[in-house]
């Protein structure tokens, strides 16, 4: 379980850099039920009851905030930022939380809470997790990438523009920092998008079923790369618990000639990225396994 900090607009942290001096972890209290926490919780019952404040006690410590720009904490397979790269559009405030690993260390929950004003149109944060061993070969290398993500909003204002999404990035090479040179597209999938927003560029087809759902492709160059978003068919629909495989997205990219399969995967992240409004955005379990040829 380590703190660092990355200073690259969403990129995932250089985990062979030395850890940043100056980050605090502070401890916050959830309810453990909704952290995925339940049985643990059912079975203190018939434990005595100073065993149980001091099991009690260790999940709040577990529990790690992050407040800097870029303040990143990772433990196990998963590592959560507070990747804030555009506040300089808005005025505001963020912070992430850690709230600990689940299903046996598999999966991971966590939160962010956020206040956005101004420049509706413009991306403030990108609170995110990044799945630290999924990475580093082509993506015709890759045999499955299950992934399940459970997600709601305990707290949102009326108008909220933010959206809640997977990331990923593909390049030449595996680039330990994405965005970089070396980066060529910028794969999205939309699991909501609230406020009227859209992703960038517009609609090239419509009404692509992959994975159970109905999806919309949206095609459009970005800062140094070409970004391709799946969109939910239907406008304003949220897909709040998300069982899928990400290979059948890659599939149809390259079987249309829109990204080579030679590609090389550089980083998949997950999480809401933030235009204006206020919310408090709860994961209660997400989870990806990727596995390779």
């Amino acid at each position: 379980m380590s703190p660092t900090t990355c200073k690259s607009r969403r990129s995932r942290c250089d985990l062979s850099a030395p850890h940043a001096a100056g980050i605090k972890a502070a401890a916050t209290q959830q309810d453990p039920q909704r952290a995925g926490l339940q049985p643990l919780t059912t079975a203190m019952a018939f434990i005595p009851r100073s065993l149980v404040a001091l099991a009690l006690t260790a999940l709040a410590v577990a529990q790690t905030t992050l407040t800097g720009q870029y303040s990143c904490y990772t433990d196990g397979n998963y590592e959560l930022c507070n990747d804030q790269w555009g506040i300089d559009e808005g005025t505001g405030n963020q912070t992430a939380t850690f709230i600990g690993l689940v299903d046996g260390g598999d999966a991971v929950s966590w939160s962010t809470t956020y206040t956005w004003a101004d420049n509706e149109n413009d991306v403030k944060t990108y609170a995110n997790i990044l799945t630290v061993n999924a990475y580093g070969q082509a993506l015709s290398d890759i045999s499955e990438a299950t992934t399940a993500w459970s997600w709601y909003y305990e707290s949102q204002s009326s108008g909220l523009r933010a959206d809640v999404s997977y990331d990923i990035w593909t390049g030449t090479n595996d680039a330990t920092a994405p965005p970089t040179s070396t980066t060529d597209y910028e794969i999205m999938i939309w699991l909501s998008g609230l406020g009227g927003i859209q992703p960038v560029g517009s609609s090239i087809v419509t009404g692509i079923s992959l994975e159970g759902y109905d999806w919309d492709l949206w095609y459009g160059p970005n800062s140094g790369w070409d970004t391709y978003s799946f969109i939910p068919a239907t406008s304003g629909d949220s897909i709040t618990d998300f069982s899928a495989s990400l290979v059948p997205f890659f599939t149809y990219l390259s079987d249309n000639g829109y990204v080579a399969e030679t590609q090389v995967l550089q980083a998949v992240q997950t999480g809401t990225e933030a235009f204006t409004g206020s919310a408090e955005l709860v994961t209660s379990s997400f989870s990806l396994t990727v596995t390779f040829d």
